[in-house]
């Protein structure tokens, strides 16, 4: 089966095929953007979509929490955020994020590109398909194109990235517990994060490639004794690499393919799209 290539028609429309989702900390990342308002059927997206060239490939940046961080974890518009992206044309995306490290040999300021995710949410809508018994392969919840790109990518730039491991999502707004944390570990979990799932589980339903670039701004409550997670110090941490990231997100948007041959672009195995397009 081919791509599908439903891409905007109209002369005016918005336009891109790579998107950065910006997590905590990150609320810009383009230089000479143009802003677009996009409507759905889902409401709109946590903010206009902004839209520059970055070597010759149009990208798209959307702040997953807003400019002004006004969306918590558990309300952020990930359906309306996703729809958007696809029907500007959007087929690969990029999603740094900031994450609590679940084992002690992951340090603050270590980059982990996983390749396993563990839905610990509650109550989020996580499915465009509500009617009919759709059943969608996520064995693997990340794209193994864009993993290999961003690792290699990462070890060039001296990041030393850790290949591979388990998110675990959890609902929020709140940090875990100690025994949370402890019990996350035990069941294989390398990091914690609050906003990866549903995110990924839409990309695959709406066929993207989605790839989860993950900063660890802390060691999780249940890891080492002290006082456990503060915002404070999630911000702090992720300002201290903002750079680092940023480099790093330019460079990778670059070298994806044009042309996909990953399992992504074919995912739904003739399953009809869950949205229609403009």
């Amino acid at each position: 089966m081919s791509e599908r290539n439903d891409y905007p028609t109209e002369p005016d429309a918005p336009h891109a095929d790579v998107a950065v989702i910006g997590g905590s900390g990150l609320y810009a990342l383009l230089e000479n953007a143009s802003e677009h308002v996009v409507d759905t059927p889902y409401g709109p997206p946590s903010d206009p979509i902004t839209i520059a060239e970055v070597g010759g490939r149009k990208i798209a940046f959307l702040p997953r929490h807003g400019k002004d961080h006004r969306f918590p974890p558990h309300k952020i518009p990930y359906q309306a955020n996703m729809w958007a992206l696809r029907s500007i044309g959007v087929r690969q995306i990029l999603a740094p994020c900031a994450v609590g490290g679940l084992r002690p040999e992951l340090g603050t300021g270590t980059f982990v590109v996983p390749d396993q995710l563990i839905d610990r949410t509650s109550g989020r809508v996580q499915t465009y398909y509500d009617q009919g018994a759709v059943h969608l392969g996520f064995a693997d919840p990340y794209c193994p194109t864009g993993r290999e790109i961003v690792l290699a990518e990462a070890t060039a730039q001296q990041l030393e990235p850790v290949s591979g491991g388990t998110m675990v999502v959890v609902e929020g707004p709140r940090f875990s517990t100690r025994a949370e944390s402890r019990w996350f570990t035990a069941i294989g979990g390398t990091i914690v994060n609050m906003t990866g799932h549903p995110e990924a589980v839409l990309a695959r339903e709406l066929e993207l490639c989605y790839t989860s670039i993950a900063l660890v701004t802390d060691l999780d409550a249940g890891v080492e004794a002290g006082e456990g997670v503060t915002m404070d110090e999630v911000f702090r941490v992720f300002r201290e690499n903002t750079d680092r990231l940023r480099d790093l997100l330019l460079t990778v948007v670059t070298q994806l393919p044009k042309d996909r041959a990953c399992p992504c672009a074919t995912a739904l195995d003739g399953i009809p799209l869950p949205i229609q397009l403009p």
